[in-house]
């Protein structure tokens, strides 16, 4: 499937000149940019969706330690990209509101945080958690939704648990501040909804956010 080049998502860091169609993503596809834009567009790795195939089935392309096939899987923020036959690993993060790819450390790249959506109750005693970006696991460990996780991509074994409090490092990810970060100083709950009060990096003022639209950074 294809998109008119001139109706991506504000969020993809692509030039509104060029081909008239670009590639949209398999799945995820409001939040997610496909990776071959990634790797021509972004990262410049490849020239042609050709090139890009080529090291797909040399299995050469991973993301969160996913060996990846389609040329229009998505990448979504906070996913890990790593290339292990050159040694380069990647975190999809947002800068000036942008999609890109910062380095990061093979060992960085081993786990990845994720958000608590829901949770299931299963049988022993087991809870299955339903995660951002339509990952599941299972756990025993007291964890409520909302919560963050981060996960070992090796086995699939949580390593940490984070909740949403004063002192938490966040960034914004959608709304009118999509793509400050900052650290809570205060929740409280307005009606229906809680309340971040966050010291923004580089500002004087402070920001008002919906913590559901926060993420630990």
């Amino acid at each position: 499937m294809y998109l008119k080049r001139q109706k991506i998502k504000k969020f993809w860091p692509v030039s509104k000149k060029g081909t008239k169609y670009l590639a949209v993503a398999t799945h995820e596809k409001s939040k997610a940019i496909p990776l071959i834009i990634v790797m021509r567009e972004v990262l410049g790795l490849v020239k042609n969706r050709k090139e890009l195939q080529k090291l797909l089935n040399e299995k050469k392309v991973l993301i969160n330690n996913k060996k990846i096939r389609d040329f229009r899987y998505p990448v979504i923020l906070f996913d890990n990209l790593s290339f292990p036959k050159i040694k380069k690993h990647y975190k999809a993060v947002l800068k000036n509101k942008k999609f890109c790819l910062e380095e990061i450390s093979e060992k960085e790249a081993g786990t990845r945080i994720y958000k608590v959506e829901s949770k299931k109750s299963l049988k022993n005693k087991k809870v299955q958690l339903n995660l951002s970006n339509g990952k599941n696991i299972l756990s025993s460990e007291k964890i409520n939704v909302g919560d963050f996780v981060t996960i070992n991509l090796s086995d699939n074994k949580i390593t940490k648990i984070e909740s949403l409090k004063s002192g938490i490092n966040v960034i914004v990810i959608r709304g009118k501040h999509i793509g400050i970060i900052g650290k809570i100083k205060e929740i409280r709950e307005e009606g229906h909804k809680k309340i971040a009060e966050i010291k923004a990096e580089g500002e004087n003022a402070e920001i008002k956010v919906n913590t559901e639209n926060l993420f630990i950074y």
